[in-house]
């Protein structure tokens, strides 16, 4: 994989993604999001990231979603009074999804089609960027997805980033030993995902092979300051935001961190 270039990794990624778009657009799961999307204010949200957007007051600012999927969380900002203006993702399959729940929501963000390292110069700028759940882990070269996110915001402007934490990375639920670490915290190889993505914790099979990235929280911090933006705050917790066979972690004396929350401002220019 060593002459693979980010491209490579991308596209690789882009396929695994519009293949596996299929399982997430059927049956009862599939009925009751896009029923529950015209429904007076319609949030997937979890309660600690709408407390945290609450709090950063920005009812009546304009937001984007990168790595936005079928825009469930995008579409849920309304429900705060953010404007969702603006969802990128590579994955057309999960766009026209998107688009599907826009409609039953009665908003219409633009949603873009892109790779994020080679974006359509007209996007302008938002006052919020989020990035939520499994987005970094899919980045090959994250300086530069950060330099990227930074352009999306206006001077002023937040980004705020509710993810995995980068210690859960270590473990893996199916091993024979689950709670001995499964791969080292400083790996740099990217990981093959050869099954079908999915978020139901259910095994559907071969998908295409994705890349995925482990980047330690120091990475994660590094670039994001070295993109121009001030960081505010960093907060850890110990629930999980994973499928569900990341549970057995939650809830023990010696309890590891799981997911993390970073807040960060665009400098002034």
């Amino acid at each position: 994989m060593a002459d693979m270039a980010r491209k490579d990794f991308t596209a690789a990624n882009r396929a695994a993604w519009n293949a596996s778009a299929p399982l997430h657009a059927q049956g009862d799961p599939w009925a009751q999001l896009l029923a529950r999307a015209g429904e007076p204010g319609f949030s997937v949200l979890d309660p600690c990231l709408t407390a945290v957007l609450h709090r950063l007051g920005l009812a009546g600012k304009s937001a984007a979603q990168i790595g936005c999927n079928n825009a469930r969380e995008l579409l849920s900002l309304a429900s705060l009074g953010i404007r969702p203006a603006l969802g990128i993702d590579q994955a057309g399959a999960f766009l026209a999804q998107a688009r599907q729940l826009a409609e039953a929501a009665g908003l219409a963000p633009r949603l873009v089609e892109a790779d994020i390292y080679d974006l359509p110069p007209d996007l302008g700028q938002v006052d919020l960027a989020l990035i939520t759940i499994g987005v970094l882990n899919w980045m090959p070269d994250l300086p530069a997805f950060f330099r990227v996110t930074s352009g999306l915001l206006a001077p002023g402007g937040v980004l705020v980033i509710y993810e995995t934490h980068p210690f859960l990375e270590q473990f893996d639920p199916a091993a024979a030993t689950p709670f001995e670490p499964a791969f080292s915290y400083f790996e740099r190889r990217p990981q093959l995902v050869t099954e079908a993505i999915s978020y139901d914790g259910k095994d559907h099979g071969k998908g295409e092979t994705g890349y995925w990235f482990l980047h330690p929280l120091g990475e994660i911090v590094t670039a994001c300051v070295r993109s121009g933006l001030a960081i505010e705050e960093l907060a850890e917790f110990g629930h999980s935001i994973r499928e569900p066979e990341y549970d057995l972690y939650e809830g023990r004396a010696a309890q590891i961190p799981m997911s993390y929350c970073l807040i960060a401002r665009k400098l002034p220019a």
